[in-house]
């Protein structure tokens, strides 16, 4: 009598899935600390200037212009009564000018005026993005002594708070940066994707004006262009002719590498089934070559946007940037000449607005390394 032993199911091993390239990206992007660490505080910074009006103690061009606190130092924020030494409300000294008989100069000394600041006061009226209003601030010294402001990072040429003027001139540093970027990314990769799939004379007429862009120096071309405008133009309008002058000549290098690498896609198989089956030749750019880009402008954004945030700046600070009331890092910066040298040494909180430079190009710095890297197979762990 045979018997037949049952036969045992044999396991089936499951077949890994394939991942899209953004998601191993972003696998390699999660185990580099650094870079995490730069995209949250860039996340930090646009909050801050978003919601800028709200966190300033002030507006964003109030001042006295009977009592000018020119270079105001900063207050220093007590939370214990000196006499008692129990905690306390916060407060700051109200601050006096005093001249100082042997150099000259206007002095501050702090009195015993005690100002007790208060947070979500009333006060300068604003519109968070331009639309929602609102007059409420995070703190400020309400209406008890009207002549005591909170100065936490000093004042400036003519006794605005600096604190509240970093903060409005974050939005236009970030913006600026942001969108000059963007605009040239568009620009680059519509002008480098007609290049080299139309090729011929158009090919040839848009390979020479990166030519000649690029042979005009950088700084003069910038200068030269703004010098078109007059200086009295609308502020407002004077920021946008800023963002278009930087989107205009940055465009170049990201049209000669986008033309070369869709040189090589548009001989590809996917390209000529796409003609075969009768696609137009602006889905064919659109949907099937310009996406093989994605990686290098994904990077290349997060590199040129610090490099546009520093251009604004530095034309900020030679006079040619924002315009009053409007303000930017870089024309805060500026007052950093006035009394030379020696003015740092009494004054050294005006450079604080470079401080945020610097530490907005870091942030961006650490966040392009680490997106470069995850997109690198040569760097994948």
């Amino acid at each position: 009598m045979t018997t037949t032993t049952p036969s045992t199911p044999v396991a089936r091993t499951s077949r890994p899935r394939g991942q899209s390239q953004f998601a191993v990206a972003w696998g390699q992007f999660r185990k580099n600390r650094l870079a995490q660490t730069g995209g949250v505080l860039i996340i930090l910074l646009y909050l801050m200037a978003i919601f800028a009006p709200f966190i300033a103690p002030d507006g964003l061009s109030n001042y006295s212009t009977s009592n000018i606190t020119k270079f105001h130092p900063p207050t220093p924020v007590h939370i214990r009564d000196p006499q008692t030494g129990a905690f306390t409300r916060p407060f700051v000294y109200q601050y006096t000018q005093q001249l100082n008989l042997d150099t000259f100069v206007n002095e501050y000394r702090p009195t015993n005026q005690k100002c007790p600041i208060y947070f979500g006061v009333r006060g300068d009226s604003y519109k968070i993005l331009g639309f929602i209003p609102g007059s409420l601030h995070l703190f400020g010294t309400g209406v008890d002594v009207p002549t005591c402001k909170v100065y936490l990072m000093g004042g400036e040429a003519l006794g605005r708070d600096l604190f509240t003027r970093i903060l409005y001139a974050s939005q236009i540093s970030l913006t600026i940066g942001v969108g000059a970027v963007v605009l040239s990314t568009i620009i680059g990769l519509f002008m480098g994707a007609m290049a080299a799939f139309f090729g011929g004379i158009v090919d040839t007429v848009i390979m020479r004006m990166v030519e000649v862009i690029a042979a005009i120096p950088y700084l003069f071309l910038i200068i030269l262009l703004r010098s078109i405008f007059p200086k009295n133009i609308n502020p407002i309008l004077a920021l946008y002719v800023i963002l278009g002058i930087l989107a205009f000549i940055s465009w170049g290098g990201l049209a000669r590498v986008t033309r070369g690498q869709l040189l090589s896609v548009r001989e590809l198989d996917f390209v000529a089934a796409a003609k075969s089956l009768g696609a137009s030749d602006n889905r064919i750019m659109i949907r099937h070559m310009l996406p093989t880009m994605t990686t290098y402008v994904i990077v290349g954004l997060s590199l040129g946007i610090p490099a546009t945030i520093l251009t604004e700046s530095g034309l900020s600070f030679i006079g040619i940037g924002a315009v009053e009331p409007y303000v930017s890092w870089g024309s805060l910066l500026s007052q950093a000449q006035e009394g030379g040298l020696s003015s740092l040494n009494s004054r050294p909180w005006v450079l604080i607005p470079g401080f945020f430079i610097v530490f907005t190009v870091g942030c961006f710095q650490l966040l392009g390394d680490g997106l470069r890297d995850a997109f690198d197979p040569r760097k994948r762990q």
